[in-house]
């Protein structure tokens, strides 16, 4: 039996992404898979129904998840949700493996086969399998866009009849993929960018898209392409350093996240309070906790005079390119799990390997079965 894909519509408040795109679709079915979706799974991406050629509606939610085989989300699953999946069905998609133990357990518990693609490992040959970069690349364009919106003052130089414009201070904090892309976007708006990040590598990439790479001397790279947690004494370097750029910058877009833990805080109070009115702090790591110390998620909210925006979801925001570029990194993530049309993991394969979070009852990184056995104790 060919395989049968499932694409719920996203219950999550807000959520605009969809799994799966006409194209896409059209590309797994020529595979010899089958797509069967909810009605109006993909309306808030601008999908409508009719554009799935040949993809069977299942009008309740409740028989798409029973027949699925393989059920593609963007968010992770409601427990409700999880309860209506049988122990031969596989979950594809973002799971939030470290930050939610309980339902993780939940996947265990029902016997669900679950892929979460926030643990596809950032290796060369699984690049057009990373959805966490891809969504980030999106994430870090528009939060350029939202700190130019909330600005008070121009992005670029100008030279006019009534005298000249200073081009914008930006500070980019993170110089992960959301990061560099954020530099980019600045950077073409005519804003003057400067970058920070704890791993120094990142220095020719942030320099090669217009950044000046802000030297502090403290160094945290770990192994993936990751940020590791600094300790006591790094942080308060970092901070102290940190601290005095932050007051001479027009607008501060920060991004720093380390995968499983809040968000670590780069930006205090204080320095928020040393900055000049009307200056900007966008803050995409609003979800985790924030970089800010004045970030309220859902939020813009002024301090001293400076705007801090805590924005949720932002890839949602462009649910267009987000949905496309997620459904591709889906559809090469499944061709390591079908074979002509039919299921068949090869489960020494490194990244399906990586990938997978449950399988036969059992949680398979050890990270997080940890974590959930500590929550459970």
């Amino acid at each position: 039996m060919a395989v049968k894909l499932g694409v719920p519509k996203e219950t999550a408040a807000g959520e605009c992404r969809v799994a799966l795109v006409p194209a896409v679709a059209a590309q797994l079915m020529a595979k010899g898979l089958e797509v069967r979706m909810q009605p109006g799974a993909g309306a808030g991406a601008f999908f409508a129904d009719g554009d799935y050629h040949d993809v069977r509606m299942v009008e309740e939610p409740a028989d798409l998840y029973r027949e699925a085989d393989v059920l593609l989300r963007v968010q992770p699953p409601t427990p409700e949700e999880i309860d209506l999946l049988g122990p031969e069905t596989a979950v594809l998609g973002f799971l939030d493996p470290l930050g939610d133990p309980e339902r993780v357990a939940r996947l265990r518990d029902r016997g669900v086969t679950a892929f979460a693609m926030e643990l596809v490992p950032r290796i060369a040959r699984a690049q057009a399998m990373d959805a966490l970069s891809s969504q980030a690349s999106i994430a870090g364009y528009k939060a350029a866009l939202l700190a130019a919106d909330l600005a008070p003052r121009f992005f670029p130089m100008l030279t006019t009849a009534a005298g000249t414009v200073r081009p914008a201070k930006v500070l980019v904090l993170g110089a992960g993929v959301a990061g560099l892309q954020a530099i980019a976007t600045a950077h073409r708006l005519g804003a003057s960018v400067f970058a920070y990040d704890v791993r120094p590598e990142t220095r020719e990439q942030a320099a090669s898209l217009g950044a000046t790479f802000l030297n502090l001397d403290v160094s945290g790279s770990a192994e993936g392409g990751y940020a590791r947690e600094l300790t006591a004494e790094e942080k308060r370097r970092e901070q102290e350093l940190l601290g005095e750029q932050i007051a001479g910058m027009d607008v501060v877009i920060t991004t720093a996240a380390v995968p499983g833990r809040p968000a670590p805080v780069l930006v205090r109070e204080a320095e928020v309070t040393a900055m000049r009115p009307g200056s900007v702090i966008v803050d995409l790591a609003a979800e985790t906790g924030g970089n800010c110390e004045c970030t309220v998620l859902d939020e813009t909210v002024r301090h001293e005079g400076v705007m801090i925006h805590g924005p949720r979801n932002v890839p949602g925001r462009l649910p267009v390119h987000a949905s496309e570029m997620y459904a591709r990194n889906l559809a090469n993530f499944l061709d390591l799990l079908v074979e002509d049309g039919h299921w068949g993991p090869d489960w020494e394969d490194e990244v399906v390997a990586k990938t997978v979070l449950t399988r036969n009852g059992e949680i398979v990184p050890d990270a997080v079965r940890e974590r959930v056995e500590g929550g459970a104790s």
